[in-house]
C-alpha cells in the first residue's frame, strides 16, 4: 500500500526560517513518525522562502532587451529583466507565454519566478525564484531530518509545471536527495521476456505529481507530504538526472 499524507501546521515560511525544523515540529505535533524508506515531498516555494530567494520588482531598472522582449510577450518589464537574470536563453514566446531555459537547464515558462502566495510585507512589489541548487537544498533537508528520525529517508523538492503538448500543470522534481530521480529499466525484460532497450522512469517526477495532488495549487495550505509504501534498489541521484541532454533533446 502506498499513502500519501501532507504534514500539518506547518506556518507560513519566512527568510531564514529552518524548514527541517519546522517540518520535524509538523511530525512531532502530530504523532508522524517518519518510516525508513518514506519520502518527503516539499514545495519548491517554501524552499525558496526559506533560503530568500526574493526580488523586489521596485527596485528593479530594466534593460532595452528586457523592456523590447517585455513588448513582445506583453509582460512587465521588471518581470523580464528578472526572467532573463535567471535564463540562459530564450526558447519561445508569444503574447503572453515567455519560455526559458534556465540558468540549471530546465527548460520552463517564466523561469519559474513567481508571484502567487507570496506575503504583502516582504517588499514593495516581490516575486519569488527558484532555488539556487534545487538538490544541495534537497541534500541538507535530507540530511537533516534523516538525523533527527534516525532513518532512511528521501527528499524531493517540487514545482508545478505545464508541458509541451498538454493542457494544465503537474508536480515535478526539481531537487532529489536519498533517492533515484531516474530508474535506468533498461536491460529488464518485460511480460514476455522481451529485452527493455530504451525504458527510464522519472521515478522522482512520478512521485512529485503524486504529491501534487494533495498538496494543491492555490490556497490549500499543504506544501508538504510524506509518501510511504515505495520501495527502490538503484542508488540515488540527482534530480538533475532528469534533464535531458540538449544534445538529444529534439524540440528545444
Amino acid at each position: 500500500m502506498i499513502t500519501l499524507t501532507p504534514l500539518p501546521d506547518i506556518p507560513m515560511v519566512r527568510p531564514g526560517d529552518d524548514l527541517a525544523r519546522l517540518m520535524i515540529g509538523a511530525c512531532e505535533n502530530n504523532e508522524l513518525a517518519p518510516a525508513d524508506g518514506d519520502i518527503v515531498v516539499v514545495a519548491q516555494k517554501i524552499v525558496s522562502k526559506a533560503e530568500g530567494r526574493y526580488v523586489d520588482l521596485a527596485k528593479i531598472h530594466p534593460s532595452p532587451r528586457a523592456a523590447n522582449l517585455a513588448a513582445e510577450v506583453d509582460k512587465d518589464p521588471r518581470l523580464v529583466e528578472v526572467i532573463l537574470a535567471e535564463s540562459r536563453r530564450v526558447v519561445r514566446k508569444r503574447p503572453g507565454v515567455l519560455i526559458v531555459e534556465h540558468r540549471l537547464g530546465f527548460v520552463m515558462a517564466n523561469a519559474g519566478v513567481d508571484r502567487s502566495n507570496i506575503e504583502a510585507d516582504i517588499a514593495a512589489e516581490p516575486v519569488l525564484l527558484l532555488p539556487r541548487d534545487p538538490d544541495a537544498s534537497a541534500r541538507r533537508l535530507h540530511e537533516q531530518l534523516a538525523a533527527h528520525f534516525g532513518n532512511r529517508l528521501g527528499v524531493i523538492i517540487s514545482d508545478s509545471w505545464g508541458r509541451a503538448w498538454r493542457q494544465g500543470t503537474v508536480g515535478v522534481a526539481l531537487g532529489v536527495a536519498g533517492l533515484p530521480a531516474l530508474l535506468d529499466m533498461r536491460g529488464r525484460p518485460d511480460l514476455f521476456g522481451r529485452e527493455l532497450r530504451v525504458t527510464q522512469t522519472g521515478f522522482a517526477d512520478e512521485i512529485a505529481s503524486a504529491a501534487s495532488l494533495v498538496m494543491g495549487q492555490a490556497d490549500e495550505g499543504r506544501p508538504a507530504v510524506l509518501v510511504r509504501g515505495l520501495t527502490w534498489s538503484q542508488a540515488p541521484t540527482p534530480g538533475a538526472a532528469l534533464i535531458r541532454p540538449a544534445e538529444e533533446d529534439l524540440f528545444r
